[in-house]
């Protein structure tokens, strides 16, 4: 029996009267929530009151933050993969690749830092990492820091099992919503910073994809970060190809944070490094930039991403095993460097298809190496940050949506504090979609209500509710104090998703996701120019450094 006809013999049981008062408290409150259809003659004699319109888009707006279903941060961790005989395995396996096999190409500055540290340069060049060194720095590694916005209110704790969502990526291309590709421009990089500004469940912005429009290397590395910190207020992460480089963005973040002593005291830009090339050799060059920004004071990602069958082993389990290994290694160089400094465990472990070699972003197995690399943050009890969302799809259709879901519900019940990639991502990230930015912020938010969980307590068991509704009320639970209460605090709605009858859709055009997300992000771009740095201090970096933007793209028009 659909839905509507449901409902129309349930009006007839209880009488329209007790509809039109639920009716009218629904469209009072500023929640979502689905739109009842009624009839003409109920329309008509409906007491007067704000329009349909506007009701609706006074729903559609954004909760008080004490009433949301769903907030960053929340507590994961039920889902587990790993035996706590599986993590030991694997951690046993990872000090065993540290000591005996080692990592291969630090350059001679780290390596003088790690021997000076206690590791061992073998005959062949490799540096050895005996077991009590690693363990000795995992003890004494950071533990329980901010990783701050510009903003306080986006300030996030990334510990424990909580969770946190975020885009990344290097994506070369950006797609639209009829799967047209074309080359990713700095342009591309502050819409999409301007996009997840306002996103309730995307709670931070890693660069996400590659300004090729910028030739340069230095122009492209400071104006990804220019470009991202200026277009959101949230946590940043950016990379950078040279120290040098590093060091002139630094300057450029103490003019955003009004010194470099408040730079360090809440520093809101983390380095995401790939200091490692799979199998178990250093990046020089990434080393040497990891070393700039320990200096200056920057949280550091330590991110290896080895793919299975290909530069790490087709087992999971030995994948795994390396990049516990090849993250480890990452960790004592830090700690070497600047003991105690803000440092992410970064395990990555990306996915091959087997039949082609090439990478599979969206694969039931990336869920699980993603899921098992918060395991094994957890632990060691340090912040964790691995990826999820990375669909194989070329643009945003079922495909897409299946793989991001799946992904996320794993690995975020899984507790990983810090998951990237989550959002926007299309062809094993070599495609960004502005579309799929705001569709992914509605998978990430029903992702983080499942995280949530069910609540059981005396009220929410509900026997006194029980008794009232079949003893001395209606026989329903419509109007329920209950009812209307937890509409706000235990449901949540999707934004772009569409949750109307047929016949309402069909009146109203019948939309795809694709073209509701592409309207939403017109508006949001033509409306949202964030104004967080000052004019006078835009002015003055645009006077001391290479920016690209030009000013005009980021005011409104």
């Amino acid at each position: 029996m659909g839905f509507e006809r449901c409902w129309r013999n349930l009006g007839q049981r209880l009488g329209m009267n007790v509809l039109r008062e639920v009716h009218a408290h629904f469209g009072e409150s500023a929640v979502r929530r689905r739109r009842y259809r009624m009839t003409e003659t109920s329309r008509m004699s409906r007491r007067p009151g704000p329009s349909r319109e506007a009701r609706r888009a006074s729903r559609m707006g954004p909760l008080p933050e004490g009433l949301r279903p769903v907030r960053p941060g929340m507590w994961g961790g039920r889902y587990r993969p790993l035996t706590e005989s599986d993590v030991l395995k694997i951690h046993r396996t990872a000090l065993r690749l540290l000591a005996e096999v080692g990592l291969a190409d630090m350059p001679p500055s780290g390596v003088e830092v790690l021997t000076s540290a206690g590791c061992v340069l073998s005959e062949t060049g490799r540096l050895l990492f005996p077991a009590t060194l690693v363990e000795e720095t995992v003890a004494k590694a950071a533990r329980r820091f901010v990783l701050h916005g510009q903003h306080r209110q986006h300030d996030m704790e990334p510990w424990g099992s909580k969770v946190y969502f975020g885009t990344a990526g290097a994506a070369v291309s950006i797609v639209d919503a009829r799967g047209n590709y074309r080359d990713s421009a700095l342009q591309d990089l502050y819409d999409i910073a301007r996009v997840v500004d306002v996103m309730e469940h995307i709670h931070f912005f890693q660069r996400a994809v590659v300004p090729r429009d910028l030739p340069d290397p230095y122009e492209m590395d400071f104006n990804t970060c220019y470009a991202a910190v200026s277009g959101t207020t949230k946590h940043v992460g950016s990379s950078w190809i040279h120290p040098d480089h590093v060091s002139r963005s630094l300057e450029m973040l103490h003019a955003v944070a009004g010194s470099e002593n408040k730079w360090r005291q809440r520093p809101f830009v983390s380095q995401s490094n790939c200091f490692v090339v799979p199998p178990m050799k250093f990046a020089s060059d990434a080393c040497l930039c990891m070393h700039r920004a320990v200096k200056g004071g920057m949280p550091i990602l330590l991110l290896s991403a080895g793919q299975a069958g290909a530069t790490a082993p087709a087992a999971l389990a030995g994948a795994l095993a390396q990049e516990v290994a090849e993250v480890l290694a990452g960790l004592v160089f830090v700690n070497a460097i600047q003991p105690g400094h803000p440092a992410i465990f970064g395990t990555w472990c990306f996915v091959s298809d087997l039949r082609t070699g090439a990478m599979s972003g969206g694969s039931p197995e990336q869920a699980l190496l993603s899921a098992a690399s918060a395991q094994m943050a957890q632990f060691y009890d340090l912040t964790g940050g691995t990826a999820s969302g990375m669909t194989d799809s070329k643009l945003p259709d079922a495909q897409s949506g299946a793989e991001k879901a799946y992904c996320h519900a794993l690995v975020g019940n899984a507790g990983a504090n810090l998951i990237y990639e989550s959002a926007g991502m299309h062809a094993s990230l070599l495609g960004f979609s502005f579309e799929s930015l705001v569709i992914d912020n509605d998978i990430i938010g029903a992702t983080q209500r499942t995280i949530r969980g069910i609540e059981v307590d005396e009220d929410t068991l509900s026997f006194e509710t029980i008794r009232e509704v079949c003893i001395n009320g209606p026989g329903h639970y419509l109007g329920s104090e209950q009812t209307l209460r937890l509409m706000q605090s235990a449901y949540l709605y999707p934004g772009v998703g569409d949750r109307r009858s047929p016949n309402e859709w069909a009146e109203h055009g019948s939309t795809t996701i694709s073209a509701r997300a592409e309207k939403k992000v017109s508006e949001i771009l033509a409306t949202h120019y964030p104004a967080h740095i000052s004019g006078a201090v835009d002015a003055a970096i645009r006077d001391s450094f290479p920016v690209r933007l030009p000013r005009p793209a980021m005011v409104a028009r």
